[in-house]
């Protein structure tokens, strides 16, 4: 790697880093969240990005040697169609295929008679969520994966086949990627690991959003239930998918919890008590946590101050980005705010005008990241992201850095993070699941079907349930990621 490519790359760290924490670095760092925009810009087609991810990654690459970003996405185009179609997942348009090649890939919810999971099903979930979902949800997701007491079709085991194997090829990918941002353009990986909200698990991927509002009318308490089963899976697939150096946050991203979708007693009582431990949890391990919060989340600042300082970065979509400043700016670093109409529909001098209101009004005194409220698709327009980018770079300078110019990378464990730690609850005190999170088959239970064990029994054990763990990310990363 050249020598001025690492320094590039230490020092966009370094500045993207200190802005997570809150800080003050040499000048406001930039990290757009470009899907479909990369491949627009590198003259793909949504089709090219969606199903071939070696396009996706090349498109990526462009846009970071080409654009004088801080940090990026390896791939925001995140759901590989290629994957999709081998499991035969109902739930995604492919472009090319059940929608136009133009068209980015999109997510179709059910309708609430044909819900991937019913509304009696919450015991089934409840007793082991892994189980459930490979029983019960992966059959009614897939058109290949046969049902529990159906016959086992070709088509049924090479879905099952093709789609982890393919999945695993997908993940490793991830890593030559990320080292390629690194040495080809200087630019760091801007998030690790994934999350989300137990309620909108529930909402997205089991019971649809018409399904869980009326949940919450017949049997609020089957909900809730549920929503705290899978505290302890969702969590532990954030934290083992997260950054092992734990500088960059894990990505979480917000969908059904805010005002309209639910009521803000409805968030009181269900959404918020089953998220601040998980976010509490992930501090506890040093990780913070990326509120990417599309919608309007105005209602809930107050509740969001109930953290500990530093915990999140709260990224704003659709919220006045004066407003998250005024209210949160005190706690936690804020990115975001620059509306996706006016980068894709403004004028260039009315996005100048903007980001320069921004840069003045939000980033004054630090703990700002650059970026459009949600994630950019190919309708924005490259003249309005360069001049972003331009006046960022012109405009965005700080006087003085609250860090002088770094060696290394600011540590995640300041003072005041590693006292706040200590003090919250997290998930200590809960019950443990029936069946440990990140297991599918227990080796307790294993270990009934096999014959007298020789030797060393407990190398025998860590293979097994290394093994194990495979089958159990499968599942989890279905639900959460793809």
């Amino acid at each position: 790697m050249p020598q001025d490519m690492e320094q590039l790359y230490q020092q966009r760290l370094a500045r993207y880093v200190t802005a997570l924490r809150n800080e003050r670095p040499d000048r406001v760092p930039i990290r757009p969240f470009v899907a479909e925009f990369t491949a627009k810009y590198a003259g793909m087609t949504c089709q090219d990005v969606a199903h071939d991810y070696a396009k996706a990654f090349d498109a990526a690459v462009k846009c970071a040697k080409d654009f004088d970003w801080d940090a990026v996405v390896a791939n925001m185009v995140y759901v590989w169609t290629g994957l999709a179609q081998a499991a035969g997942l109902r739930y995604y348009g492919i472009p090319g295929i059940n929608i136009p090649a133009t068209t980015g890939f999109n997510y179709i919810e059910p309708p609430e008679d044909q819900a991937f999971m019913k509304a009696d099903e919450y015991d089934e979930l409840i007793d082991d969520p892994t189980a459930f979902l490979y029983n019960t949800w992966l059959p009614r997701i897939s058109t290949e994966v046969s049902k529990i007491g159906e016959p086992a079709t070709y088509r049924n085991n090479l879905a099952l086949v093709k789609s982890a194997m393919a999945m695993l090829q997908y993940f490793y990918a991830f890593g030559p990627q990320v080292a390629r941002l690194r040495s080809e353009c200087g630019t760091p990986s801007a998030i690790a690991g994934i999350f989300k909200a137990p309620f909108d698990i529930i909402a997205d991927k089991l019971r649809g959003y018409i399904g869980l509002t009326m949940d919450m009318q017949k049997q609020p308490q089957k909900v809730r239930k549920a929503a705290e089963v899978l505290i302890p899976h969702l969590v532990n697939v954030g934290l083992t998918t997260a950054d092992p150096a734990k500088l960059v946050p894990i990505g979480f991203w917000m969908h059904r919890g805010c005002v309209p979708f639910v009521t803000p007693a409805q968030f009181d009582s269900h959404y918020w008590p089953t998220l601040k431990p998980c976010i509490e949890e992930f501090w506890k391990h040093g990780h913070q946590t990326l509120f990417y919060a599309e919608g309007k989340w105005n209602h809930h600042f107050d509740t969001f101050r109930e953290l500990p300082e530093r915990s999140i970065v709260f990224h704003c979509d659709h919220d006045d980005i004066f407003e998250v400043h005024e209210k949160l700016h005190d706690k936690f670093a804020i990115s975001g705010g620059i509306p996706n109409m006016l980068l894709s529909w403004g004028t260039p001098d009315e996005v100048r005008q903007f980001c320069l209101r921004v840069l003045k009004e939000v980033a004054q005194d630090g703990g700002y990241i650059m970026d459009a409220g949600a994630i950019m698709q190919d309708d924005t327009s490259i003249e309005n992201m360069q001049v972003m980018t331009q006046i960022c770079r012109e405009h965005g300078v700080y006087a003085s850095g609250t860090y002088q110019t770094p060696t290394a990378t600011p540590p995640c464990d300041l003072p005041v993070s590693l006292e706040s730690r200590k003090k919250v609850k997290g998930l200590s005190g809960r019950p443990t699941p029936r069946v440990r999170p990140g297991v599918c088959l227990p080796w307790e239970q294993r270990a009934k079907d096999l014959p007298e064990i020789t030797g060393d029994k407990a190398l025998i054990r860590k293979v097994w349930e290394d093994i194990d763990a495979l089958g159990n990310m499968y599942i989890w990363q279905l639900l959460l990621s793809f």
